[in-house]
C-alpha cells in the first residue's frame, strides 16, 4: 500500500467513527428543570407580597387619610400624571404602603385654598388640608422610581404625627415648577397668618 492509499483509509475510517446519531432529548430532566423554575419563580412572588403586607402591617399606626370636604373652593391649579408612591419625609426609600399610598396610580391632583385633592382612579383618594402641607419641591427619586433631575414633584405634608413625601409626575413635566411656587406660597401664607394671630 501507498502512502496516499493508507492515509484516504485512515481518513474514510476516522469519518466513519465520527458520524453518530443524534443524541435524544431527556425530556423528564428537561420538564423538571421547568416545574423548577416555575416553583421558583412563584417562591419569590409569594415573598414580595408577604413583605408588602408586613409593611402595612408596621405602618397600621397611621390615622386614615382625609376624604375631599363638601366644598373645596375653587381650583388654583389642576394636573393629570401618575401618583409614583409616598415615603417617610427625607427617606426616599422608605415607602409608606399603609390605607394604600403604595399603589401607584393615575392621579388627577387640584390645589384649592382648602388644600391638595388627589384623585386616584383604581386606588384610595385621599385629600391633604393646607394646614398639613409642608413643602413642595422638584426632585428626582421617589421609592422605586428615579427620574432625571427635577422630573418629579414631591409634595411633604404632615399626617398624624409622621412627615410624608408623595411624588407625583405630570403628564406636561413643565408645569411642575408652577405647581412648587404655588404650594410653596400658599404655605408661606399660612405660616405667615399663624404668626400674625
Amino acid at each position: 500500500m501507498t502512502p496516499a492509499t493508507l492515509l484516504a483509509a485512515s481518513l474514510t475510517t476516522g469519518l466513519a467513527a465520527e458520524k453518530k446519531s443524534a443524541t435524544v432529548t431527556d425530556w423528564a430532566a428537561r420538564v423538571g428543570w421547568l416545574v423548577g423554575l416555575a416553583l421558583f419563580v412563584t417562591l419569590v412572588y409569594w415573598l414580595m407580597r408577604e413583605g408588602w403586607k408586613w409593611r402595612g402591617t408596621l405602618q397600621s399606626d397611621l390615622p386614615e387619610l382625609c376624604s375631599t370636604p363638601e366644598e373645596p373652593g375653587e381650583a388654583r391649579l389642576t394636573m393629570s400624571g401618575r401618583y409614583h408612591g409616598s415615603t417617610t419625609a427625607g427617606q426616599w426609600l422608605d415607602r409608606i404602603v399603609a390605607h394604600g399610598l403604595g399603589t401607584r396610580s393615575r392621579v388627577e391632583l387640584t390645589l384649592t385654598a382648602a388644600g391638595l385633592d388627589v384623585v386616584r382612579p383604581g386606588a384610595t383618594d385621599f385629600f391633604v388640608p393646607a394646614a398639613r402641607l409642608r413643602e413642595a419641591r422638584l426632585d428626582k427619586g421617589i421609592a422605586g422610581k428615579v427620574l432625571t433631575e427635577g422630573g418629579l414633584l414631591v409634595v411633604t405634608w404632615a399626617h398624624g404625627d409622621r412627615l410624608i413625601d408623595s411624588g407625583f409626575r405630570s403628564d406636561r413635566a413643565a408645569e411642575h415648577k408652577e405647581w412648587v411656587e404655588a404650594i410653596n406660597s400658599m404655605i408661606e401664607t399660612s405660616t405667615t397668618e399663624g404668626a400674625e394671630r
